[in-house]
């Protein structure tokens, strides 16, 4: 797998996606990184499938791609994984991404950054939802689905595992939070690029070494 993953880096070369390249693909917010750790010290990357704003399978992997690069360079140096925290509401079969690209994030995600992924929380999935379930669960390893976690806002033991995880003052009220938060495209971007700048120092710092 190593091997795998070395060739997959020199051929995609994750380290050199910028900004630039994916700011189009989040303009709605539909994954980017919250500006908060979880209660591990965690990086979380949020994610709004409803949100999809555009039909590009490469353009929709690189930001992914970039974005859990992103995560794993603002880990505190006492963390390796990061968090991704899927906010279900307004899903439809209409917005929800091919099952040609899941089957390829899954790929990546477990092939490419094994052990990196803490936890998947799918937050208030509709029932129709399951269909589409039954389909990815079965490219997931058994790792990573006893890694993903399913929350109900209605049942009280969702929203109690909410809190084991997260801090309620920090989360928004979308997850059941106590934040109103509204995905701000131009600040993120800011952030982004200060981030692109440090990513570029780290990996002439490390001299490639991931």
């Amino acid at each position: 797998m190593l091997e795998e993953t070395l060739s997959w880096r020199e051929s995609y070369k994750p380290e050199e996606l910028r900004w630039a390249d994916v700011a189009e693909e989040g303009e709605t917010g539909k994954v980017y990184r919250a500006d908060f750790f979880d209660k591990k010290g965690r990086s979380v990357l949020v994610l709004v499938p409803a949100n999809q704003n555009t039909s590009s399978c490469e353009g929709q992997l690189k930001h992914l791609v970039y974005l859990m690069e992103n995560a794993l360079l603002n880990l505190p140096p006492d963390q390796e994984q990061m968090v991704w925290l899927i906010d279900f509401t307004g899903w439809s079969f209409s917005t929800a991404v091919p099952v040609k690209t899941t089957r390829e994030v899954v790929y990546i995600l477990q092939n490419h950054y094994p052990e990196r992924l803490g936890n998947a929380i799918l937050y208030n999935p509709p029932r129709v939802f399951g269909a589409f379930w039954k389909v990815v669960k079965h490219f997931l390893d058994s790792k990573t689905r006893q890694k993903v976690m399913f929350v109900n806002p209605n049942n009280p033991e969702s929203l109690n595992l909410m809190e084991e995880l997260f801090d309620m003052d920090n989360l928004s009220m979308a997850f059941g939070g106590k934040r109103m938060e509204v995905y701000d495209h131009e600040k993120n971007g800011r952030q982004m690029l200060e981030d692109d700048t440090r990513a570029a120092a780290y990996w002439e710092l490390t001299n490639g070494e991931y």
